[in-house]
């Protein structure tokens, strides 16, 4: 039926949002609705995993309303998810046992340092391609083991349900019939092995968890049960693709081909590129995950994330008054003076990739008594660039891939400066898609070409504004290494 329409969710670090998509994959309307950042002295970040589900169920009422859809109509729902991001929760009651801590959050750094002091850093890395971080979900839920009471009750009558922000919401969705991921989500858990496929019972160990407390691992377009949204639908419907943001922004972007390479810009920012189907394992900052499983074919990637991206212009505008919003950032760093070195490293809490200290704390360096707002605006826009331009560098090295573009998607790629100096920064076109939410994208050409509503030529309904590069190579090679002495005075202050 020609009038069949297809949903996604996609839960965010900052909201939760409703995408609904017509037979020929066309948007017909979108709808969000934030959730609290609960952040306390210390920097540690959580969610009200409640709050969110209330969201996720209202925004789909909402994106109906909007767009004055029949809900009868919805043939297959899509989840794309926040990761990293982990709770924990009771499966008899149904309530979790604790906020979910966001994928911010380092205050599993004790854990990592432990399990480091043990020698068992290089064994978490080769079997799940992923440095031993409090960034990524192990350390959070083994925080959560060892602070939280009801926790260590739930684990000790084995009703103790593990897993990132996918898990709950399929829990919910499907009223608790199904405890199910994907392998996008399992392979940024620092808890499933690369080359099983499976959880890695001594890296669970380590951490205090077991297998059995995890989610079963699926295909990303997998059946993962149905759901009538909290009874709003007339009848329920298959949840028929789950994927984690980053992932379903590659898919939707339509990198489906080894060496394709998309960035994700969002609070924080993740460069993937398909390195197809086999792994490699890198000695660098850069880490291993998986793409997806489809139709039974697992496809790997090379990851770098970024802590401070988005939100680093939000720090500008909200702390520092510098700006009224992030659109005016733009146009504030395009009047900055050219011949200005101000740097702004935003180590606010710890360097992502490539370089993994979580102890590196920002700097503002090279002022001079002429550096103003527009000089330190610039800084904190150019700094977004200079970081993903750090990753995709180690990651070219590292594959042997010569990149012939770079796909963007997510807000910031409205601001055509920082599109603009992205292509400088990188020597390489730019492409912007015409429509900003490919992690929902993703979850949703996955559902509907599960369900037959799609067809591959889905992917061409995405047009894209191209950026190619101006800037004068020894330009290019005189602010890189100005980045780089910037990054070192970091890092040379956290080791010391």
């Amino acid at each position: 039926m020609s009038d069949r329409t297809i949903l996604a969710i996609d839960q965010s670090t900052s909201g939760t949002k409703a995408l609904l998509f017509s037979a020929a994959g066309d948007l017909i309307g979108r709808a969000d609705r934030p959730h609290r950042q609960i952040i306390d002295e210390r920097g540690w970040v959580e969610h009200d995993p409640v709050e969110i589900l209330q969201n996720t169920l209202a925004v789909v009422r909402d994106v109906v309303a909007k767009t004055g859809s029949d809900p009868a109509a919805i043939a297959a729902l899509g989840i794309s998810n926040q990761r990293e991001t982990a709770l924990a929760w009771d499966a008899a009651t149904g309530q979790p046992v604790y906020n979910a801590i966001v994928w911010q959050c380092a205050r599993g750094q004790a854990i990592c340092d432990r399990i480091a002091a043990e020698g068992q850093g290089d064994l978490i890395r080769m079997a799940t391609g992923l440095h031993l971080s409090p960034y990524f979900s192990a350390a959070k839920l083994a925080w959560i083991l060892e602070n939280v009471p009801a926790a260590q009750a739930a684990s000790a009558r084995g009703t103790l349900r593990c897993g990132n922000i996918d898990s709950w919401l399929i829990f919910n969705l499907t009223g608790g019939q199904s405890f199910k991921t994907d392998y996008s989500n399992a392979s940024r858990t620092q808890l499933f092995n690369l080359s099983t496929l499976q959880w890695d019972p001594d890296v669970c160990t380590l951490f205090g968890l077991t297998p059995d407390q995890l989610p079963q691992v699926c295909d990303s377009n997998s059946w993962f049960g149905q759901t009538d949204l909290g009874g709003f639908l007339p009848r329920p419907i298959p949840v028929h693709s789950v994927l984690g943001d980053s992932h379903g922004a590659l898919f939707g972007q339509g990198c489906l081909e080894r060496g394709m390479i998309k960035t994700t810009y969002g609070t924080g920012s993740s460069v993937m590129m398909n390195i197809g189907p086999a792994p490699i394992f890198t000695q660098s900052g850069v880490v291993t995950s998986i793409a997806w499983g489809m139709d039974g074919v697992v496809d790997y990637v090379l990851e770098g994330n970024i802590n401070y991206t988005g939100a680093v212009m939000k720090w500008v505008g909200d702390d520092l008054g510098l700006i009224a919003s992030s659109r005016e950032a733009g146009p504030v760093a395009a009047r900055a003076n050219p011949n200005d070195e101000t740097y702004l490293v935003p180590a606010f809490s710890g360097l992502g990739a490539p370089y993994w200290e979580s102890k590196a704390r920002a700097v503002i360096c090279n002022m001079t008594r002429h550096t103003g707002k527009a000089e330190i605006v610039r800084a904190a826009e150019d700094c977004i660039a200079y970081q993903i331009a750090d990753i995709i560098e180690l990651m070219q090295r590292e594959s042997g891939i010569a990149l012939q573009e770079l796909r963007v998607d997510g807000g910031p790629t409205r601001d055509s400066y920082l599109m603009q100096f992205q292509s400088d920064i990188l020597d390489l076109p730019v492409l912007v898609p015409a429509t900003e939410e490919l992690s929902g994208v993703g979850a949703a050409y996955a559902a509907g070409l599960a369900t037959d509503v799609f067809t591959l030529d889905v992917f061409n309904r995405i047009g894209r504004q191209a950026y190619v590069p101006v800037m004068p190579e020894d330009t290019r090679t005189q602010r890189r290494d100005g980045w780089k002495k910037a990054v070192a005075m970091v890092l040379s202050g956290a080791r010391n």
